[in-house]
């Protein structure tokens, strides 16, 4: 559909601009015409003695008001002119202002040739120069004029309506994020209660603190949907602690077929950013690469400076994105998986761009290899 409006708008502004053309040919046409007409009564009254009625003549010639005509005898010197704007600047020299227009009207074959004496072999002769009326020249710029505009107002439409989209969508987000947050509020708070009921009754048992820290893991899943709806505060933090953290949660809960493997640079690489939000973003590409490899492949995570930004690379092994699919990644919606709601990536993204200023795309993706995430934080 989208394809269709944009034929339709570019056959739209051709016609328009082929209907403009032919009528600033015809009326280019006319012109010439006329000055042909006012070319003969110059060469009459020319040619005229006392016994003639120059009545007519003298009509056509003074009822050229809008094309200018610059009149160049056989040398090159300017007989007469008519119709010619000038400024301050040109108006202080005149007749040399006119007599090189009129040459420029000449090489460009804008003239009519007429003959002062009875024959086509004499000499003596006068040029006829004349250049486009104005209102020709503004018919032949306004379809461009008429068109430039258009775009811009379809720009600015355009615009206005993915911003408009997009303030909706973020209204979608918060009020999604902050129900989420309500919603699990309660039923974590009773399962709270419940744990330190068991840790008292059996303090023996070693499910126990497992299941705490099960508990405790909702409690900041929660706390996470929570400012997703807000604008959290940045503060300076570890990304060194960041991924260890990341690693150690997610290898206690994936197959043992997952190899996670962290490179970081031995000091700190400190970033202000908010801990929780950013833990979620790796997360979120840790998952969909253990999803990608279904459970068995390696997983590296590579952390680094290069200048102003601090980079984090996420690669798998895993079976690769196709190359018409990387552009929708990062849509609300979008996924291959047959489970799932394909918002764990738009949400890194909102996370990565919105929250921490920074930059996450798809560095590199080949079937069957493998895909490598890139995030790019400010420091």
């Amino acid at each position: 559909m989208k394809i269709l409006l944009v034929i339709a708008a570019v056959a739209i502004a051709i016609s328009s601009l082929l209907v403009s053309h032919y009528l600033v040919k015809d009326l280019s046409n006319e012109e010439r015409q006329k000055m042909e007409v006012w070319a003969q009564a110059l060469r009459a009254l020319n040619h005229a003695d006392e016994n003639t009625d120059l009545t007519l003549v003298l009509d056509v010639i003074q009822g050229n008001n809008t094309i200018p005509v610059v009149i160049l005898d056989s040398a090159g010197r300017v007989s007469d002119y008519r119709n010619i704007e000038m400024d301050e600047k040109t108006a202080a020299d005149s007749e040399s202002y006119v007599e090189q227009y009129g040459r420029k009207l000449f090489e460009r074959d804008r003239y009519i040739k007429i003959y002062l004496g009875d024959s086509t072999r004499t000499r003596d002769y006068q040029l006829v120069c004349y250049d486009e009326s104005l209102l020709l020249k503004r018919l032949s710029q306004y379809p461009y004029w008429q068109l430039g505009i258009v775009m811009i107002f379809a720009v600015v439409a355009i615009f206005a309506l993915l911003s408009s989209k997009k303030a909706e969508q973020n209204k979608v987000w918060v009020g999604l994020s902050k129900e989420t947050a309500h919603q699990l509020g309660t039923p974590i708070s009773s399962l709270m209660a419940w744990v330190e009921i068991l840790k008292e009754n059996h303090p023996d048992d070693e499910l126990i603190p497992e299941l705490d820290k099960d508990v405790k893991r909702l409690e900041r899943i929660a706390e996470r949907f929570s400012k997703i709806g807000s604008l959290p505060e940045p503060k300076e933090g570890s990304m060194n602690e960041v991924l260890n953290h990341v690693i150690d949660y997610m290898s206690r809960r994936t197959s043992n077929k997952v190899e996670m493997v962290c490179h970081v640079p031995e000091q700190d690489v400190i970033v202000r950013m908010n801990t929780s939000l950013f833990e979620w973003v790796v997360e979120n590409l840790c998952k969909n690469a253990v999803d990608a490899m279904e459970g068995n492949g390696r997983i590296d995570l590579s952390l680094s400076e290069e200048g102003s930004k601090v980079i984090l690379e996420v690669k798998d092994t895993g079976k690769g994105i196709r190359k018409k699919d990387i552009k929708n990644v990062f849509t609300p919606g979008f996924t291959t998986k047959q489970r799932g709601w394909g918002l764990g990536l738009s949400l890194a993204k909102r996370i990565v761009e919105e929250y921490h200023k920074g930059r996450i795309f798809v560095k590199s993706s080949e079937l069957g290899k493998g895909t490598t995430f890139r995030v790019e934080l400010p420091r």
